[in-house]
């Protein structure tokens, strides 16, 4: 079983770890994360936790902003030092609503609830629909993008392009909009269907539904017009790309 910790106190973090281990010796901790943006960001990738432990007071905000964010279908154990939430909690994948401090008892029946409730015997169901999990989540979806005091999810459909100014990464959305992400070019292309993103070139991706129009650029490249945009270097495709690129927006 795969647990994701997500709790802003480390003290209160290390003892949840170390009872679930007591509890169960076959729990993995996929990690500890003490934001609502990292959650957020956790739970856009793989592999998924099979059940979350989850503070609802955390360093950036109450957690219920993860669930208003991005489709959160993993069940989850909240632990808090507060009880005016529970009905809240269990307007979402609540399991169960544990007081703070937590205790092994009260962790121990969460857990074989979540079993009971959760478990699966069969385990060529259980494999299988992991597999099928993984197949239909190989790439990222959705960005979560800061903006000041706020955040914004985008769509993976609904961006531009992705570009580099002054060695900082940033989204482009179909409004010519810029907004700044914490990842770099390359590990941006791990993450994206490769079938709707292209790197051109060592500065930018691009949606094949953003290019419009094509152009001959020199006898060994092509330029770019994208939608509702000026045509400039960034939109050149590299000469060492080019083949690659027309296969690519051939299929």
């Amino acid at each position: 079983m795969i647990v994701l910790v997500v709790e802003n106190e480390i003290p209160a973090a290390d003892k949840i770890v170390r009872l679930l281990k007591k509890i169960d010796k076959t729990i993995t901790i996929l990690g500890v994360i003490e934001t609502v943006e990292e959650a957020i960001n956790q739970l856009q990738e793989k592999p998924q936790p099979d059940l979350i432990l989850m503070d609802i007071q955390l360093d950036d905000g109450l957690c219920f902003e993860i669930f208003e964010t991005i489709n959160v279908e993993i069940p989850v154990i909240f632990t808090t030092a507060y009880d005016e939430y529970t009905l809240k909690a269990f307007k979402v994948n609540s399991v169960d609503y544990l007081l703070k401090p937590i205790d092994e008892k009260s962790l121990k029946t969460a857990i074989e609830k979540f079993k009971k409730v959760y478990g699966d015997k069969d385990p060529f169901k259980r494999d299988f629909r992991q597999l099928l999990y993984e197949f239909r989540n190989q790439y990222k979806s959705r960005f979560l993008v800061r903006i000041g005091d706020k955040y914004r999810s985008f769509p993976a459909g609904e961006i531009s392009h992705f570009h580099i100014i002054e060695r900082n990464v940033f989204l482009n959305d179909h409004q010519d909009k810029d907004y700044g992400i914490d990842y770099s070019l390359e590990q941006l292309q791990s993450m994206l269907d490769p079938r709707k993103f292209f790197r051109i070139n060592r500065d930018c991706i691009v949606n094949i539904d953003s290019i419009s129009l094509m152009y001959s650029y020199s006898s060994s490249r092509l330029q770019l017009t994208l939608k509702n945009r000026e045509k400039g270097d960034l939109f050149v495709v590299s000469r060492d790309k080019v083949a690659d690129f027309k296969r690519w927006i051939d299929k």
